[in-house]
């Protein structure tokens, strides 16, 4: 099936409420056009280098994602562009992007990752960090960074069971959060295996890849 017919068939799974990320790492450019021509808004990279790149030759309205574990040191490359940073999972690199954030004169949209998965390799933070972080004077100093919503990332299994859980354990997070930020509208969950449930469980953008674009290139 084409692109536009992928496209298509999220969408209409997909209620009105929920953002869809195109998460389009790996892919050419001429994947992420025919996206775009298709109405897709909203793309996912997780190489900084790789969405400079595109950014640079794809059309202007198009909103820029960081999906990936993001480096402190490549923050200052899309600082200018960045739409929304999903992975920030660190006191340290959201000081970072708020410094070259300010740089441009821009407040750059973030998404706390929380770590929610049975897995030692997904990055995040557990509840007492981002509650500590959020309290903390230091974090009340940042000007040029907005706290817009969580991310997180379940489990590679097949147990539906336990994705649910892990989706369920960051929907409270959020509400617990929502108190205490006023502006916390996005929480980010769910990807082609488990976005169904992910919706379910109260998600309002999903990160979408293999199943528009078909299976991604690992080279």
């Amino acid at each position: 099936m084409s692109i536009e017919q992928n496209l298509k068939n999220i969408r209409i799974s997909l209620p009105e409420s929920v953002t869809l990320v195109a998460v389009s790492k790996t892919k050419p450019n001429t994947d992420l056009q025919e996206a775009y021509e298709a109405g897709q808004r909203i793309f996912g990279e997780n190489k900084v280098q790789e969405m400079v790149q595109k950014w640079e030759t794809l059309p202007t309205d198009i909103q820029w994602h960081m999906i990936g574990h993001l480096q402190r040191n490549k923050v200052k490359y899309m600082a200018e562009f960045v739409s929304l940073i999903h992975g920030v999972d660190s006191f340290r690199l959201l000081k970072e992007i708020d410094k070259q954030a300010k740089k441009h004169d821009r407040v750059i949209d973030c998404l706390l990752q929380m770590h929610i998965a049975e897995e030692a390799t997904k990055f995040g933070l557990n509840e007492d960090e981002l509650f500590d972080i959020i309290q903390s004077e230091e974090f009340s100093a940042l000007e040029n960074i907005n706290i817009v919503g969580l991310m997180g990332m379940s489990t590679f299994t097949e147990d539906q069971t336990q994705i649910r859980r892990e989706f369920k354990q960051l929907k409270s997070i959020y509400t617990s959060l929502q108190e205490r930020i006023e502006d916390l509208n996005v929480l980010s969950m769910g990807m082609s295996g488990d976005y169904q449930i992910a919706i379910e469980e109260g998600s309002n953008m999903v990160r979408i890849g293999s199943s528009i674009f078909g299976e991604r290139n690992t080279h």
